[in-house]
């Protein structure tokens, strides 16, 4: 198999020769361009706190030390606002030799500032799956802003999977955006390609929203049905800045309006150097396509999830806060993101999770 990120077919290929196994069929759309949805099993574990299983154990092991109480998710259940579970998957891997995977919150999971990582027995890393491995998987969901209704099937991550070494060096970087632009303007490419805070909009003045601290429950189940003026304030200015509370969680938007192109998948990383006192969220992979031009994308921003840590920050409009880091794909994908599967965010700019309806 050629080096780099595995295209659907490919990832349909590896269902099929037993290096994804599944305790139930998988369902329609769970296989993306680039990445293979992960749904939650039928219970969640109440832990007293976040944990890896380390080199010498396994995460059954691991939860049989600090599982508070179990919960039956058949019917739903409420995951509360400042707790840790963890959640065994339906799906398990065993991987070929050579071959790796990594994991991330899907983008509708990050914008709700749900915490959920990945992992496995003898796991060191969240989120990454070592070469070879060969065992279940299991989620640890800890909600920060809102509680949350969950049930067995939803699908709050998504997986990819990496033959050999998919990096591309900036040297390649720059290349492809001198062939098939992957931002708009110039590109500021330094271990991938940088981009910052909109907080200047075109139109208006609102440049994102902030969590309200006491909401109801969030049923995830439930799309295009909550307002979002019962959960989130609106951030305004006129003068390209805001200050950042801290423990507040924001929805901001990039200002660069950012292309993956159909050879290429990409994942939002944090910013390397110290930029203040705040953290972007990384939730996302980004599939082949999103963004595209042929894909009906035009350039897509990129949603910023922000949380504040000890002090007060001002935030300047074309701050750089983050940066993707594209890959290498082994093989060009059946579909494409926005154009053959459906996609809540091909095109967007500032925009909630697809929970909520549209503000008037």
């Amino acid at each position: 198999m050629k080096t780099g990120v595995l295209s659907d077919t490919q990832i349909s290929q590896l269902l099929a020769q037993g290096g994804i196994s599944a305790s139930a069929p998988l369902e329609e759309g769970q296989v993306q361009p680039a990445s293979l949805d992960l749904r939650l099993g039928a219970k969640a574990y109440r832990v007293r706190a976040s944990f890896l299983a380390g080199k010498d154990h396994t995460v059954a092991d691991r939860l049989a030390q600090f599982t508070m109480h179990e919960i039956d998710l058949t019917g739903g259940a409420v995951l509360e606002k400042g707790c840790v579970y963890v959640v065994p998957l339906m799906e398990a891997l065993a991987l070929p030799q050579g071959m790796t995977a990594a994991a991330s919150a899907k983008s509708s999971t990050g914008r709700l500032d749900l915490l959920t990582r990945i992992i496995t027995d003898q796991g060191v890393e969240f989120d990454r799956v070592p070469d070879g491995y060969s065992g279940p998987l299991f989620v640890e969901i800890c909600p920060r802003s809102f509680s949350v209704l969950v049930r067995p099937g939803l699908m709050l991550n998504q997986i990819i999977f990496r033959q050999g070494k998919t990096l591309m060096t900036d040297a390649e970087l720059l290349a492809l955006h001198q062939s098939t632009p992957i931002v708009d303007g110039d590109a500021v490419i330094s271990d991938g390609l940088g981009f910052s805070v909109d907080l200047r909009p075109s139109d208006g003045d609102l440049v994102g929203y902030r969590a309200k601290p006491h909401t109801g429950v969030i049923d995830l189940g439930q799309i295009n049905h909550y307002d979002p003026n019962d959960f989130w304030e609106e951030v305004h200015t006129n003068d390209g800045r805001i200050i950042l509370d801290p423990g507040a969680f924001y929805i901001l938007v990039s200002r660069e309006a950012i292309a993956i192109p159909p050879d290429c998948a990409a994942e939002m990383a944090p910013y390397l150097a110290m930029v203040g006192e705040f953290r972007v969220h990384y939730a996302g992979f980004f599939d082949p396509g999103f963004g595209w031009d042929s894909a009906g994308g035009q350039g897509s921003r990129g949603v910023l999830e922000v949380r504040c840590h000890e002090a007060p920050f001002v935030l300047e409009h074309g701050q750089i806060v983050g940066r993707l880091v594209y890959e290498h794909m082994s093989q060009t994908p059946k579909a494409l993101y926005g154009q053959d599967i459906k996609s809540n965010y091909q095109g967007q700019g500032l925009k909630l999770s697809k929970h909520f309806r549209s503000p008037d």
